[in-house]
């Protein structure tokens, strides 16, 4: 299920929400502005486990199914080594996307089976890792330190003859990649909109707020949050947090509920 509460405020509602999110800076870390935008989305979370996957799942599975050519990418894939044999896409479909995590899939995988897309891993996740924990050091374990230069040019070489492109991040913005290159590095280098999964659950308007800050301090563009598990009936905290979101942040929220990965023709449109 997938609704959607615009950011729309009313009259007298701007003071407050300035109090709370400030409005995408002229100049900012790394100011988006100065790049060329491309054709596409950054799925980012407010933090591990708040179902980017999903999110950027459900959006590239509805622009492919719409006919779009959609290229997938994420810069590093971690925790490969908890899911054994079914690290790779020889491995077979997993039962399903459920909640926050692709289960017994790994991120790239999922993310190539929702685009319809024959990507080798390499182009969609150039670093790849085996243990479950953040990617510089997962990097520097491995004897290694990711480049920003083979990311930036990993993320357009994908992009390349393809209608647009769905990039996922890693964790949250603030994120290293490598010692002095974050996330929010990354999606501002490829100056696209973005897309930020949160948890529908109590802490998310603080976690959520907090990543609207940082994204817009760096002249990013927020397109809106998604919030995800959505569930059937949600409760008081849950309906609360997704209008204060929307209202405090001043940004269209939408929700979205369980996917099953065997039946993607019954996911419903995510159109931002």
């Amino acid at each position: 299920m997938i609704e959607q509460v615009g950011g729309r405020r009313e009259a007298g509602e701007a003071s407050v929400q300035s109090s709370y999110v400030s409005e995408p800076a002229d100049r900012g870390h790394g100011d988006a502005k100065r790049h060329a935008r491309s054709r596409g989305v950054f799925v980012t979370g407010t933090g591990t486990g708040v179902g980017k996957t999903v999110v950027a799942a459900a959006i590239a599975r509805t622009l492919a199914a719409a006919g779009q050519r959609v290229a997938v990418f994420k810069p590093a894939v971690t925790g490969l080594d908890e899911l054994g044999d079914a690290a790779g896409p020889a491995a077979g479909p997993p039962p399903h996307i459920a909640g926050r995590e692709a289960d017994r899939r790994p991120d790239h995988d999922a993310l190539r089976v929702a685009a319809k897309s024959a990507q080798p891993d390499e182009e969609i996740a150039p670093y790849r890792y085996g243990p479950p924990m953040s990617p510089h050091l997962a990097a520097e374990l491995a004897g290694e330190e990711i480049d920003p230069a083979r990311l930036l040019a990993s993320a357009r070489a994908a992009a390349d003859g393809a209608d647009v492109l769905v990039c996922e991040g890693v964790g949250g913005l603030l994120v290293p990649l490598a010692p002095r290159y974050s996330v929010r590095d990354l999606a501002v280098d490829l100056a696209l909109p973005l897309v930020l999964a949160a948890s529908p659950g109590l802490g998310t308007i603080n976690h959520t707020l907090l990543t609207i800050e940082a994204a817009r301090a760096a002249g990013l563009e927020v397109a809106a949050v998604v919030l995800t598990p959505w569930p059937d009936e949600p409760d008081e905290i849950e309906r609360s947090n997704r209008e204060m979101i929307a209202a405090l942040g001043g940004v269209e929220v939408q929700v979205l509920g369980h996917l099953d990965l065997d039946e993607p023709g019954t996911w419903p449109a995510l159109a931002l």
